[in-house]
């Protein structure tokens, strides 16, 4: 009999296996019982009868518990058929009590379900009937019979997949030694040589063989029209497919190992065809949350919320909760796989456990015999991480774990991104193990997380703590390395002090040393060091563009070796190659000629002059370069041992000092500071104050933009009739720092002049008050009217009035006003102030302007335009004033003269001071060394030796005479020159020198030294070569702008393609020298009709 069910809860699939048992063994029993003696009958058969009876009533209510639950007939095994494998049984008892907690009513079963017991079949069925039953039997145990996915289907509503049969291996053939390519034939000798003969027959064997082998060989001819029959392509209708089954989703695969009586959850997407009686109550609906248990395979179908409820109970476990993205639905049905299921060989985690005694982890293990070492302990860690994590289910593919594990035994701490691949469902594990705090849902999760809660606490603190510590230090590493860098810069600035205190302190005494001894040096041989250097600040350096080139423009102080006492050597900023070397040598080896008048004698002039290039160019002024050139220092100081020798700079800078304190010279020039001080806008103005020469009506030291309207204002309510003002920066040089605004824009400036009128000047003047209404109107319109007006003369440097008036506000400058005539004309004078205070005048010249009246790119050499004597008194008085102040050495003032409306005087300005050697007298040294002349600035004359006569035979008496006359000569001859260094044309980069002296011989540009008449070119640098200096003297002012005309006229021409615009300033240059020349022809006439109106006032 069957044993007392123990404990209150008990497992019902184990009562009823055991109440199996116990019948079984009942039945054993009875059919053994032999009777001993006289006991009383026992009817066996009755007690049989009633064993069967109760068998069959435990099957039926054994399949309508599993019709319950799987909506499908399932049974038990029959006593009978107990010795049959039964993949049914579950490998673990399942209490009863979680499952009958009350009574369940089992609805009845559906006709489709309503299979066949195949191992309990009837005992009174017909033959036929039990044919049948064996022919499904025999069909449902073979999985390779084509009707066993349909039967199970039909008869279990078991959906198996398709399982694509491997092609068996075809078994090894003997291998054949010999030709496997028997002989073809080929096309005939004759048919080759004749090819009239007609084709030959080509026989079945050969015809297989293809067309394509059948030309090859000559069979058929290449040029044959073939047609094939029936032809290789066929033509049908195409199949057209349905637009739904685009959208049709593909059964699922159903994978993994599945433990014997395993329920499997299936998740499938929820349809739209429920059956009506399914309950609606919110009490009976499944949530959408629920956990998988089991592998999902491809079956799908209906569940309700009591099959989740009975698998709850079965599984004696909750279902671990989760979310999906679409609604759901869930079916449990219990999975009988073959043991030979699939050859894929998915492995199945539930709930990081692996049953290693499923039959297919065996046949995978068996598969990969060679590998299970690696495989076995990947699949250990892997289920290790996939029980730290909870992961449900994870289905590994095993074609994937050879490889993978070979990685794993490199790698031993893996992460879950080298673990995915080897999922089949790996979608949803990375879901899964991607949501915050799932690593310690697993066993010992709590302890787990609490443990890496304290972790990182204390890491937290270890960490602020270090951090601490490391700012500590890293602020105690920045106070050091500050303090000793300021500390060392304190140490270096205290030695550049000292050194430069030193290097001034030098400078005087040699300077003093050079006033003393200067007449004597001036009479004895002698080396000139010229340094061009540009000593300007870094910031406006850098905005020079082309710095080195602007630095060497002043090539002509070579020229300097006209006095046979000289020797010159000139520090060059950058490299002028070989060629333009070559050019000075030439040029500067015609000094006999010049003197002569001979041109055959040119001599050599390289031990009287070097042209030296240091060796460092970082974008620094010459002095800098020079200062950090030790061979060029070196080789300068080897040249001047033992010589008399000083240095010529450009505009001064500190490292001038430290190079002539290297070289243990003097320099004649100022001090560095002094040169920077007065050779700004506002420097000027106050030596010209200080002087008394007459000034154009400004204010300078402007440094805000409140106190330039208060000053703009005052000067244009007391010099109404200036119609333009002039705005200048301090440290800007050549114009370029120059804008202008004209009071025409103003609107109140007719109403002031009417009221100036009314009043009258004196008045004006003098009575402030009177000016007080118009100096409000005019405070209040101004501003608007210089940001709207205002314009900077050089728009590529400036090229709003916002940015010049930034950088005018930041270095301060004058405001100044323009000379209020139509015809103004600029002058540039160059004085020198000995060391022993003597001042002369060296050169003096009319500038000459083409787009901007405010930028020269020329002089005229002597000026006209202004008396001499009262020029000379001018300049005197400014240089006097500059040497009160220290100042030596070369300086340029520029000035400008006009025609006053008012008083049709003629009035002179100084309006610019520049303590450095200028460009015009570089090109002036030029023109004398060319010319053999001199200039006399007293009375602005240039004269030039006369022409040297040529001694002949006197063959006759009446020759005779007139030779004799020929030879009364003047003691000079007056010469005048067009002078520039800034002429610039694109193309002449595209020009070799050679080339372009080939161009001037053609043309007949040239300089004739018996007529000291002619042209003499400058060149700057071989690279570039776009920039050129020119030199042209003539017997008048006219001649020589007409010859200077010409020459640029024809350079343009020969080096300009049509229709290219390039960038260049010769056009300018000969439209601004035909309006000079039309002035001039205007200023003769004039002058002719005044001699002659005098000749007849005095004969009258």
């Amino acid at each position: 009999m069957a044993e007392p069910v123990a404990g209150s809860h008990p497992d019902v699939g184990h009562v009823l296996v055991k109440v199996q048992e116990d019948l079984q063994e009942l039945k054993e029993k009875i059919s053994h019982i032999t009777i001993h003696g006289e006991a009383t009958a026992v009817d066996i058969q009755t007690l049989e009868t009633a064993i069967r009876r109760t068998e069959m009533g435990l099957k039926n209510h054994a399949a309508e518990y599993l019709n319950v639950i799987n909506k499908q007939v399932l049974t038990l095994p029959a006593v009978e058929y107990r010795n049959m494998p039964a993949d049914h049984i579950s490998a673990a008892p399942l209490p009863v009590s979680k499952i009958m907690k009350r009574p369940v009513a089992y609805p009845p079963l559906s006709k489709k379900h309503h299979g066949i017991q195949l191992w309990n079949a009837p005992q009174h069925a017909s033959p036929g009937t039990q044919h049948k039953h064996a022919m499904d039997m025999r069909i449902l145990h073979d999985p390779t019979n084509a009707k066993n996915r349909a039967f199970l289907h039909e008869n279990y509503g078991i959906q198996l997949p398709v399982i694509k049969n491997e092609i068996p291996e075809a078994p090894l053939q003997k291998l054949i030694k010999g030709s496997t390519v028997g002989t073809l034939a080929i096309l005939p000798a004759s048919h080759r040589e004749d090819p009239t003969l007609l084709p030959p027959f080509v026989s079945e064997k050969d015809a297989k063989k293809g067309i394509l082998s059948l030309i090859e060989r000559g069979l058929i001819p290449p040029a044959s029209d073939l047609t094939v029959d029936p032809p290789f392509v066929q033509h049908r209708a195409a199949k057209i497919h349905d637009i739904e089954d685009k959208y049709k989703k593909p059964a699922a695969e159903v994978f993994g190992t599945y433990p014997k009586n395993a329920y499997c959850i299936i998740v499938s997407e929820s349809y739209t065809d429920e059956p009506k009686h399914v309950d609606k109550k919110p009490s009976t609906r499944l949530p959408l949350k629920m956990g998988i248990v089991t592998p999902t395979p491809s079956f799908m179908s209906k569940s309700s919320a009591k099959d989740i409820s009975a698998v709850q109970h079965l599984l004696g476990k909750e279902v671990v909760p989760f979310e999906f993205q679409q609604p759901q639905q869930f079916q449990v049905l219990p999975v009988n796989r073959h043991l030979e299921y699939s050859q894929a060989y998915y492995l199945t985690i539930f709930n990081g456990k692996i049953d290693y005694t499923a039959a297919d982890v065996l046949a995978f293990k068996q598969h990969y015999q060679l590998h299970w070492g690696h495989i076995l302990s990947f699949l250990e860690y892997f289920e290790k991480k996939l029980t730290e994590y909870d992961v449900p289910i994870a289905v590994v593919e095993g074609q994937k774990l050879p490889a993978f594990s070979v990685v794993f035994e490199l790698n031993s701490r893996p992460k879950w991104e080298d673990l995915l691949p080897v999922l089949k469902n790996k979608d949803f594990v990375a879901e899964l193990v991607k949501r915050p705090g799932q690593q310690y849902k697993g066993p010992g999760g709590v302890e787990i997380a609490a443990t890496r809660i304290q972790a990182m606490w204390r890491q937290y603190q270890s960490r602020t703590a270090y951090l601490l510590v490391c700012r500590q230090k890293w602020a105690a590493g920045v106070i050091s390395i500050s303090w000793l860098m300021r500390a060392q810069r304190v140490r270096m600035k205290k030695t550049l002090k000292q050194s430069r205190r030193r290097h001034l302190e030098n400078f005087h005494s040699r300077a003093k040393h050079l006033a003393a001894n200067w007449n004597r040096i001036k009479a004895s041989r002698r080396t000139i060091i010229h340094i061009p250097s540009l000593g300007y600040a870094q910031s406006l350096r850098s905005s020079v563009p082309d710095i080195d080139t602007q630095q060497n423009l002043q090539m002509g102080r070579l020229c300097d070796i006209r006095d046979d006492h000289i020797s010159v050597i000139y520090i060059c900023p950058l490299w002028i190659g070989e060629d333009v070397t070559q050019y000075y040598m030439k040029l500067l080896g015609l000094q006999e000629a010049v003197k002569t008048g001979i041109p055959e004698k040119v001599v050599d002039m390289g031990d009287r002059l070097k042209v030296m290039t240091p060796e460092t160019n970082h974008h620094l002024c010459l002095a800098t370069h020079l200062k950090y050139s030790p061979k060029t220092i070196k080789r300068i100081k080897n040249l001047i041992e033992g010589k008399a020798a000083y240095i010529v700079g450009g505009l001064l800078h500190k490292d001038d000092l430290a190079v002539a304190d290297m070289l243990n010279v003097p320099i004649l020039g100022p001090e560095p500071e002094v040169a920077h001080l007065y050779s700004t806008k506002s420097g000027g103005k106050r030596i010209f104050a200080s002087a008394c020469v007459p000034m154009p009506p400004g204010e300078y030291d402007i440094y805000s933009l409140q106190q330039m309207h208060e000053v703009l204002t005052q000067l244009i309510l007391e010099n109404l009739e200036i119609k333009r003002w002039l705005f200048k920066v301090d440290v800007e040089f050549g114009g370029r720092g120059t804008a202008y605004f004209d009071v025409l824009h103003l609107k109140c400036y007719k109403e002031i002049l009417k009221e100036l009128r009314q009043v009258g000047p004196t008045e004006w003047l003098k009575k402030k008050w009177i000016r007080e209404p118009a100096e409000l109107e005019l405070s209040n319109e101004l501003p608007g009217i210089l940001a709207e007006h205002a314009q900077p003369a050089n728009k590529k440097i400036f090229p709003t009035w916002e940015k010049f008036l930034q950088l005018f506000l930041c270095q301060g400058g004058v405001v100044e006003a323009y000379p209020p005539s139509d015809s103004v004309t600029n002058l540039t004078v160059d004085m020198l102030i000995e060391p022993t205070g003597e001042v002369s005048m060296i050169s003096c010249g009319d500038q000459l302007h083409s787009k901007s009246l405010l930028e020269c790119w020329g002089s005229t050499v002597p000026q006209s335009s202004v008396d001499p004597g009262n020029l000379h008194s001018v300049c005197v008085k400014i240089a006097e004033a500059c040497k009160s102040r220290g100042v030596m050495g070369f300086f340029s003032i520029d000035l400008v003269t006009f025609i006053h409306p008012h008083t049709m005087e003629q009035q002179v300005w100084a309006t610019d001071l520049d303590l450095a050697y200028s460009d015009q007298l570089a090109m002036t040294q030029l023109m004398l060394f060319i010319s053999n002349g001199k200039l006399i600035c007293k009375t602005n004359t240039f004269e030039v030796p006369p022409k040297p006569t040529e001694k002949k035979r006197k063959r006759r008496r009446k020759e005779s005479t007139m030779k004799e006359e020929s030879q009364i000569q003047l003691s000079f001859m007056k010469r005048y020159g067009v002078l520039s260094t800034q002429l610039k044309h694109t193309n002449l980069s595209m020009v070799q020198y050679s080339v372009l002296f080939k161009i001037f011989k053609a043309h007949g540009i040239g300089f004739d030294i018996k007529e000291r008449l002619g042209t003499v070119f400058i060149l700057h640098e071989d690279n570039k070569k776009d920039r050129l200096g020119m030199v042209t003297i003539g017997d008048d002012l006219q001649g020589a702008l007409l010859t200077f005309a010409r020459n640029l006229s024809v350079i343009h021409q020969e080096i300009s393609a049509p229709n290219v615009q390039l960038e260049n300033n010769f056009q300018a240059a000969i439209k601004d020298i035909e309006t000079i020349l039309g002035v001039t022809i205007v200023n003769k006439s004039k002058a002719k009709e005044d001699y002659a109106t005098a000749a007849l006032e005095a004969l009258t």
